[in-house]
């Protein structure tokens, strides 16, 4: 093994002793019922598995067939699955929870998100905000799989209570943490945001939101500024979700607008620093027009002006 790996081994392995306690996966049973981790994970698999068999959740869960088996058997002896043979190939069977089984995977389901409040409830709110986008870093990270942008990502467009206030939290918390802005950023942020709202219309000015269950992970504006002008603002992605198209489908939507709109040219401000997002401008045909420098973000950079002729 390479030496240069070992720190590395050293702290994901503590991490994993430090988190299992904190679960307390130690414990024969888990949250003081009668199931193992195992059995718990395959009930829930099953209940939330439309088509599911016992191939399948060997191959989800990579777990030992044998011991699979064990496991379906003794859920079937306690009456909280059942099999329902498949009408295209008689060796395959469905599993299924019965209305036992569904009783007991709630209240599995109630004592984990009981423990998992107590675990974060005592959190700050910018803590339990660290965690979680730490966790979705981890999960992302080492997922064989890329997160599918057509199944798990959704667009939205229509405005709701917490929507803002979360537009600002990414922008604070990101810009600071990739490009070192200070808290003036944020500042700057929310009085773009107020400005526009001191005029706002949803016939002649849109926001798009990038969720994924439920959880805003990006989001794109235009804001009319005459009937032949529009401006592109706050284009911003979750560093977690970069990478599987989203940033394209946003500013697709964004673009379909102004042509629908029938604006005649759209501009956008951006900062020196914002490579990737450059790139897309320029490839989307937006041209660099004007640059200026700025020192009110706690650091010295230019700030750029795109524009783009729809006509």
């Amino acid at each position: 093994m390479n030496s240069r790996y070992t720190s590395l081994i050293h702290i994901v392995r503590s991490f994993n002793r430090f988190y299992t306690n904190i679960l307390g996966l130690l414990d024969k049973h888990m949250l003081d019922s009668e199931f193992s981790l195992a059995e718990a994970r395959v009930l829930y698999d099953i209940g939330h598995t439309e088509v599911c068999t016992a191939k399948g959740l060997t191959e989800k869960l990579r777990i030992d067939s044998g011991y699979l088996s064990r496991i379906v058997k003794h859920f079937e002896k306690d009456n909280l699955i059942y099999r329902e043979q498949s009408p295209e190939d008689g060796r395959l069977y469905y599993l299924y929870l019965t209305e036992k089984g569904e009783e007991t995977l709630s209240r599995l389901d109630d004592l984990s998100n009981g423990q998992i409040y107590q675990m974060i409830s005592c959190l700050s709110e910018q803590e339990k905000m660290n965690v979680v986008e730490s966790m979705k870093i981890i999960e992302n990270s080492l997922s064989k799989e890329p997160v599918p942008t057509n199944e798990n990502v959704k667009i939205r467009c229509d405005l709701r209570p917490g929507d803002v206030g979360y537009l600002i939290h990414l922008h604070g918390w990101i810009y600071a943490k990739e490009c070192g802005y200070n808290h003036m950023f944020e500042g700057y942020v929310c009085k773009t945001i107020f400005n526009l709202f001191e005029n706002y219309s949803s016939e002649k000015d849109r926001l798009w939101f990038a969720e994924v269950n439920g959880e805003m992970v990006g989001a794109i504006a235009i804001i009319e500024h005459s009937a032949i002008q529009a401006q592109f603002r706050w284009f911003i992605l979750h560093p977690a979700f970069r990478g599987i198209g989203l940033g394209k489908m946003l500013l697709d939507e964004a673009m379909n607008h102004c042509k629908e709109r029938g604006y005649q040219q759209v501009f956008l401000e951006t900062t020196e620093d914002q490579k990737t997002a450059i790139g897309m401008y320029v490839k989307a045909g937006f041209r660099k027009v004007a640059e200026r420098e700025n020192k009110l973000w706690g650091k010295k950079l230019l700030e750029h002006t795109y524009e783009l002729n729809l006509r």
